[in-house]
């Protein structure tokens, strides 16, 4: 009888150590109050902001692209490098996908403008010059336009309203 119950201790040592072999070492799940997460940038509440960040290196080159309308000839080179600087700053800022139509509308701009000061430099003729101000100018009013969509701004149609000839009598 001795036998049998030494038999069946040493199965039983011998099943625990083979479960004691397993590495059953489990590791504790991060607290939920760790986690971090990335803000939509798209989102409404962050939309405006989003926006704020192309449109100020979009001011900034239009107040370059102003100064440099008003330049002489000769002096246009540094105002085209500062321009050229700014587009490219543009160009890398990772915008959100929901502003990848603004920003395509806003380089196309830039660099219509950049290409028809670099014109003007080399004496292009009025055509080509013209030409290439009014393709600037519908970009910026595409871009101008998309913005307003993206913060659901209406736009109405501007009326013409006519200027009196005469001056109102008292």
């Amino acid at each position: 009888m001795k036998s049998p119950i030494i038999l069946l201790f040493a199965t039983f040592v011998l099943f625990l150590t083979a479960c004691g072999s397993q590495d059953l070492h489990v590791t504790p799940a991060a607290p939920i109050s760790n986690l971090t997460s990335t803000p939509d940038l798209c989102a409404a509440e962050n939309l405006a902001e989003s926006i704020k960040k192309v449109n100020d290196l979009q001011r900034e080159f239009d107040d370059a692209s102003q100064l440099a309308s008003n330049l002489a000839r000769e002096q246009l080179p540094d105002s085209i490098s500062d321009m050229q600087r700014i587009r490219r700053a543009a160009e890398d800022h990772q915008a959100p996908a929901c502003l990848a139509t603004l920003k395509a509308h806003q380089l196309a701009h830039m660099n219509i403008v950049i290409d028809t000061m670099i014109a003007f430099v080399g004496g292009a003729d009025t055509e080509t010059l013209n030409r290439g101000i009014a393709e600037a100018s519908e970009e910026h009013d595409l871009y101008t336009l998309e913005i307003a969509r993206l913060l659901g701004i209406t736009l109405s149609p501007v009326t013409n309203v006519p200027v009196p000839t005469e001056p109102p009598t008292p």
